[in-house]
């Protein structure tokens, strides 16, 4: 018979795993720690959350179908992340991110990049309903425009998750906003309007912090040669606006509620389609023939989609950009994101999540206190089921009733369930949201961690409103 874990049994797996994973970064691995020792590290941690639910009479049956149905829920994820290096692929090859850069490069300087990064995403965020779409479409061009200004990469990514996520929240379109308002039982638009009272104060100081920090970008800006790069893209590539046709369908199907996948793969064939058209000279070069045909286009487009594809200018600052790992880029993150399903599943089935959630309810005091627990229980789903969606259902159904035994409003439960659970996704870099972004920006977790100031404003914002009683929706209230 099943026996209910104590809080010490349910917390073990989790120390082990936060300390190993924490030695892999700083002791031994460092920014190599994502290419296979974390994996492994959330497979030793399932080992011993395994090894505790034989203790206590779970069957591996049942933790093995948890595991399944934790993998099943990240299918979308993965094809997505197989699609999207594939579109890298070929928007490299047809030129189409290079052309981004270059007249990014002639509009953005230093000073205002950071601020103007935060809100580039969040209008295409607020407009698809899409935090990883926007990653994917004008993240991608973002990054490589900041690297070619001398910008710091960390800050670049932090800029467009800031954005990104800031979008997405508050979008109609967006599906964490529709999952948020609907576990917690709230009306869509009362939920958005209400989420602005915290998001609105989290994106003025994202943007106030990233202005600052833009001012000291303007040395280093200023030893950047934008005209050698400008120079150098046009020597390799054929720089037209016709080549922006393709992200701009790409984002209009998005916008339109297509399906990413959809969206995803004719990006992605359109990418090869205009490399074909615009590029045919960097086709030659790679087939290593005088004159382009079908089955030269056809292999060098199926190799960008699939393997590495790298395109030498002149300038060393725009190889490091021009580089691509198509499909198989993506296999790492793959790996990663299926250990985290592992993990998280095991931790389910023995019952070591709602060990510690129940833990976390029953010494809540007050109002503060189930707020607080909510914020608490979704950074800890993120960081141990490792899927922003389970991070929002699994908490918004725990704490519903004690909310309304507070006397509480819906909508103060699925704003806390945004503020915390569909944000702090991108900061576990085992979690899908940050596996996810660190692989498309090419930006370690590490690194655009410290940067993502939304994403860390949020969770505390909505402490500070719970905290200061501002706000706070009381069923009594008129």
């Amino acid at each position: 018979m099943k026996k209910n874990l104590t809080l010490i049994e349910a917390l073990i797996p989790v120390i082990f795993l936060v300390a190993l994973l924490a030695y892999n970064v700083q002791k031994v691995f460092g920014d190599e720690a994502l290419s296979g020792s974390n994996q492994f590290a959330l497979l030793l941690g399932a080992s011993i959350a395994a090894l505790i639910g034989f203790k206590n009479k779970v069957s591996f049956e049942d933790m093995m179908d948890t595991v399944a149905k934790n993998i099943k829920s990240t299918s979308s994820a993965i094809l997505i992340l197989l699609f999207v290096g594939g579109l890298s692929g070929t928007w490299l090859l047809s030129g189409i991110v290079p052309t981004m850069i270059y007249y990014g490069l002639q509009i953005l300087n230093p000073t205002i990049f950071l601020a103007a990064s935060v809100v580039i995403a969040s209008l295409i965020s607020l407009a698809t309903g899409s935090s990883w779409s926007t990653s994917a479409t004008v993240g991608i061009a973002l990054i490589g425009i900041g690297k070619a200004l001398g910008i710091n990469e960390g800050m670049i990514a932090g800029a467009v998750i800031s954005g990104a996520y800031f979008g997405d929240k508050i979008s109609p379109l967006s599906d964490t906003t529709n999952l948020a308002s609907a576990v917690a039982g709230t009306d869509l638009f009362t939920h958005i309007r209400y989420m602005l009272k915290t998001t609105i104060p989290s994106i003025t100081i994202t943007l106030i912090l990233f202005i600052i920090l833009g001012f000291y970008q303007k040395s280093s800006g200023d030893s950047v040669n934008i005209d050698i790069m400008l120079s150098s893209i046009k020597e390799s590539f054929n720089v037209t606006p016709w080549l922006l046709i393709v992200p701009g369908i790409v984002i209009f199907l998005i916008i339109k509620k297509t399906e990413p996948l959809i969206a995803l793969m004719l990006g992605t064939l359109l990418g090869g389609l205009f490399a074909i058209i615009f590029q045919p000279h960097i086709i030659e070069k790679f087939a290593e023939i005088d004159k382009i045909d079908f089955h030269a286009a056809y292999k060098v487009v199926m190799n960008s989609i699939t393997t590495d594809t790298v395109i030498e200018t002149s300038n060393e600052r725009l190889n490091d950009l021009f580089t691509s790992g198509g499909m198989a880029g993506m296999l790492g993150t793959i790996w990663l994101i299926l250990s985290a399903m592992v993990f998280g599943g095991i931790m389910e089935a023995i019952g070591a999540l709602n060990a510690i959630s129940s833990s976390l309810l029953r010494v809540a005091k007050g109002d503060f206190g189930v707020f607080a627990s909510t914020v608490t229980t979704c950074i800890f789903f993120n960081g141990t089921v490792s899927d922003q969606y389970l991070a929002i259902v699994v908490p918004g159904k725990m704490y519903k009733t004690a909310f309304d035994e507070k006397n509480l409003k819906s909508e103060n439960l699925s704003r806390t369930l945004e503020d915390s659970g569909t944000v702090t996704s991108v900061l576990f870099p085992w979690n899908t949201g940050g596996a996810y972004n660190s692989r498309v920006l090419t930006v370690d977790t590490y690194h655009y961690l410290p940067f993502a100031f939304f994403n860390l404003i949020s969770p505390l914002m909505t402490l500070i409103f719970a905290y200061f009683k501002i706000g706070i929706r009381k069923i009594k209230d008129k």
